[in-house]
């Protein structure tokens, strides 16, 4: 923490309390108090201030946890209490913790769930283009022009973007496997839409190098040892800020060690 402090937005995502987006929902509906004051978007916190989050103390956690879990559908990625089928009640862990990005509601497969911000950011920032992988079963038979238009990038239109271009297999008559440096919303079941395609099941089975492996659905356990080595190995040169998307003849400049 420097001199000025830390945006409270940061600060609350670093302490585990949640993300910096949900964050920023509570600050603009009052719930973030500092020294007796409430809070307003891009306040700063000093280290001998005191912050109070929905009516309760910070304090910042220096045990790093890191779970992963294998989210049933029906399960929703918030930590909302009004929500009733929130994530984190579902696992009732003894320590405040919060979901490293979303899976949707109707999706099941590796969720990670955290009380470190930073790892969170670096992970789920798209610029930083660190793969997420599934396994998708179709309501049709799965077509070569199918797998092709998927892993060429598809135009969402509701969205107003072109999808990255990815890694797509069949997996059998009616699923697929499909690897993704993006997170858009419902981003495998609009591009299927965009083919004529609906999505029956989908099952996330690794973010990074953190595999689903023999998790049970509802069941969670700790990332740790060399596969949490490993994590950080992978995120060392990510940002837990905006990325700038170079072109890539710039980013094959630099990989190459050249440039300007």
């Amino acid at each position: 923490m420097d001199e000025n402090g830390v945006r409270i937005n940061k600060f609350l995502s670093e302490a585990g309390v949640c993300s910096r987006r949900e964050a920023d929902r509570q600050i603009e509906a009052g719930n973030v108090v500092i020294d007796g004051k409430t809070a307003g978007t891009g306040a700063r916190v000093l280290p001998t201030q005191e912050v109070i989050f929905c009516g309760k103390p910070v304090k910042k956690e220096n045990e790093m946890i890191l779970l992963a879990f294998y989210k049933p559908a029906g399960i929703v990625c918030t930590t909302e209490k009004r929500e009733k089928d929130n994530v984190v009640d579902y696992i009732h862990y003894p320590k405040r913790i919060y979901p490293v990005g979303r899976l949707d509601k109707d999706s099941e497969g590796l969720l990670l769930l955290t009380n470190n911000g930073s790892i969170v950011n670096k992970m789920m920032r798209s610029g930083n283009m660190h793969e997420k992988e599934y396994i998708v079963t179709v309501d049709k038979p799965v077509t070569d022009y199918f797998l092709r238009g998927l892993s060429g990038g598809v135009p969402l239109a509701e969205l107003g973007v072109m999808t990255r271009k990815c890694f797509v297999e069949r997996t059998g008559k009616r699923s697929f496997r499909i690897v993704l440096t993006q997170g858009l919303n419902r981003q495998i079941r609009r591009m299927c839409e965009y083919f004529g395609y609906r999505v029956r099941n989908l099952v996330r089975v690794r973010i990074m190098n953190i595999g689903l492996g023999s998790l049970a659905v509802g069941t969670y356990r700790e990332v740790t040892g060399k596969e949490y080595e490993r994590l950080l190995v992978l995120l060392r040169d990510s940002s837990d800020g905006p990325v700038i998307q170079r072109p890539r003849q710039e980013r094959k400049r630099k990989r190459d060690g050249g440039g300007r």
